[in-house]
């Protein structure tokens, strides 16, 4: 079986997420300049499709996050941004006919909702389990691959608490929210068995990959 790896972009002051996330503000009010090292990239502009980007350890990262993985895991906040009943079908996600996934992808909901089969290999798949159900699916869906947790950041919160996540990868971007989603206040992680197995800083992130070790 495969590891669990979960990664995340923080600003400097520990956020995932600005406050009033809305339609117009995915990430919250100032969330869009948390991914500021990642937009320029290789990685993100072949996302778009586009040409050209740049290489180096921010493109790195970003290609780590979206390679190999046999299934993915996230919120339906990252998902949608309207709670309650589905109400509207037709929603299919922030990413176009074609989402960068490309592999099955689990989102958590407390309401169900049916297989939506997207272009470019990618199957959204609602969960109302919790997220022990979630990854049992994902990780039979994976085939011994790797799975990702990607977001938001109450989820990323469960997975890391119930011990769940292997290895995570913490982007930490130069700009300060003041307030919004905090991803680890009140977790310790080294109690949870973390140590910091690698570190890359570039002009536009601090990169912090940990690992579990216990």
């Amino acid at each position: 079986m495969g590891k669990v790896i979960a990664g995340i972009t923080l600003s400097a002051d520990g956020f995932g997420a600005g406050p009033d996330q809305s339609l117009d503000n995915p990430l919250g009010v100032g969330g869009r300049g948390l991914h500021g090292w990642f937009y320029p990239t290789k990685t993100f502009q072949s996302m778009i499709g586009k040409s050209g980007g740049t290489e180096g350890a921010d493109n790195d990262f970003g290609a780590r996050g979206l390679a190999g993985f046999g299934a993915y895991i996230m919120g339906r906040n990252m998902f949608a941004p309207m709670r309650g009943p589905w109400p509207d079908p037709a929603w299919n996600g922030w990413w176009g006919e074609n989402p960068p996934y490309h592999a099955p992808t689990f989102v958590l909901t407390h309401h169900p909702r049916a297989d939506l089969p997207m272009q470019g290999g990618t199957t959204f798949h609602f969960e109302t389990g919790g997220i022990h159900a979630a990854l049992d699916r994902a990780q039979t869906a994976a085939k011994g691959k790797d799975v990702r947790i990607s977001g938001g950041v109450s989820t990323m919160r469960q997975y890391l608490e119930a011990g769940l996540i292997d290895e995570i990868h913490l982007a930490y971007s130069p700009v300060f929210l003041g307030k919004g989603e905090s991803l680890l206040a009140g977790l310790d992680l080294p109690a949870l068995g973390f140590a910091v197995t690698e570190r890359v800083l570039t002009e536009n992130a601090m990169h912090v990959v940990l690992t579990r070790t216990v």
